[in-house]
């Protein structure tokens, strides 16, 4: 029971680790998670050498364009040699979130890099809700938050009974 308990603390203890952080892009723009209060919030940590994080960049630039309004989009380029070539990349793969270079102590603003690619979203409050390791696809992403059948502010009671299935 009390290795129960642990676990589950420490589970907490881990999702409310990223309740703030400050990322700079390859704009020189900063963001906060506190200044998309109000937003979902998807952080996507990648790399231009990693084929499944190649194969869900255009379902997420897809899923930023169509969801600007109700969700910030920024992806973390982790493990690179320079940085140049992280940009030139970013504009052939078309990104138009924005793209920021990432390093272990910037992923650790966020949570847990074990794999690339690895998401994390955020609610509109700020809240972590989901950490997931491996390719996401712009339906599965627009289903968990509730962009298909309802609005963004009805699909919050939904989070609980989608995360029993997520991998936090």
């Amino acid at each position: 029971m009390r290795y129960f308990i642990l676990t589950v603390c420490l589970t907490l203890a881990s999702l409310a680790h990223a309740e703030d952080f400050s990322l700079t892009d390859t704009q020189g723009q900063t963001h906060r998670l506190n200044d998309y209060h109000g937003k979902w919030v998807l952080v996507n940590f990648w790399a231009t050498w990693c084929p499944p994080c190649l194969e869900e960049i255009p379902d997420l630039v897809a899923l930023y364009e169509s969801h600007r309004n109700e969700l910030e989009v920024i992806g973390v380029a982790m493990e690179y040699r320079d940085s140049k070539a992280v940009i030139d990349f970013a504009d052939k793969m078309f990104i138009s979130y924005p793209v920021v270079l990432g390093d272990d102590k910037i992923a650790a603003q966020i949570g847990k890099v074990n794999g690339l690619p690895t998401s994390f979203i955020f609610s509109p409050s700020g809240k972590l809700v989901m950490r997931h390791v491996g390719p996401l696809n712009r339906q599965t992403i627009e289903q968990f938050l509730g962009f298909n059948k309802q609005s963004v502010e009805e699909s919050g009671p939904n989070i609980a009974a989608k995360m029993a299935h997520c991998a936090c």
